[in-house]
């Protein structure tokens, strides 16, 4: 009896080993997991999309702040210093020589228009004074040849302001006196100037003129006749 009992186990246990709870005694069957009916995955791949999804909705992006480029500045500080010293050397070697050639040839045309003037003056005041000249010249030509056959002379008493030319003069009166006699007798009239100021001689004159030009005028047109000590004299 005993074992017939022995023997049941056995063949209990044996049936157990094959037939393990889990399967309630129903033959083994092949396990795969379910599909999804709207997606057509398997359980397992739904579980892990599922776990996925999850992951990416917890999951807050946070853009990183870009850090703002100093690019721009630097650059616009280069240009800026760029213009600056190309403005410079312009002015410096463009424009300023330009105004100083400019200055330059201003003054110069200045110069030389106030000289052409300063000649163009001097021309005229040459041409003046050559035209008083001439005709000093022929107002005194005009007197000589309208002298008397004799001539007549005279003591001055008093200063009269005009110029007069002297032709003669002496300490004593009298040889004075005597020369205009001779000139006289050849027809010219003359002077006679007494001792003033400081000086003691007698001059003898030849003319009398309101200017002291025309009165050299004619002691130099006198030259020829009374030698160089033809001079003018204020009286």
């Amino acid at each position: 009896m005993a074992k017939r009992k022995d023997k049941n186990e056995s063949a209990n246990d044996q049936n157990n080993e094959n037939n393990p709870e889990d399967n309630f005694g129903l033959p083994d069957i092949e396990y795969k997991p379910l599909e999804t009916e709207t997606t057509g995955q398997s359980e397992t791949e739904y579980v892990e999309e599922q776990k996925q999804e999850t992951v990416r909705e917890s999951y807050t992006y946070t853009p990183q702040e870009e850090t703002k480029s100093n690019a721009p500045i630097i650059i616009g500080v280069v240009i800026g210093l760029v213009l600056i010293v190309g403005a410079f050397l312009i002015y410096q070697y463009v424009y300023k020589p330009k105004a100083e050639k400019e200055k330059r040839e201003l003054a110069e045309k200045k110069k030389a228009d106030e000289l052409k003037r300063k000649e163009e003056a001097d021309r005229i005041a040459r041409e003046k004074e050559e035209e008083e000249r001439k005709r000093l010249e022929a107002e005194a030509a005009a007197a000589a040849a309208a002298k008397p056959a004799v001539g007549t002379f005279e003591t001055l008493s008093s200063r009269t302001g005009r110029y007069y030319v002297v032709v003669a003069s002496a300490v004593d009166g009298d040889l004075i006196a005597d020369y205009a006699k001779k000139l006289s007798a050849k027809g010219t009239s003359s002077k006679i100037i007494p001792p003033f100021g400081k000086w003691k001689f007698y001059r003898l004159t030849i003319g009398d003129f309101d200017s002291f030009a025309s009165a050299q005028a004619s002691a130099d047109s006198s030259k020829p006749e009374f030698g160089e000590g033809a001079w003018v004299i204020k009286y």
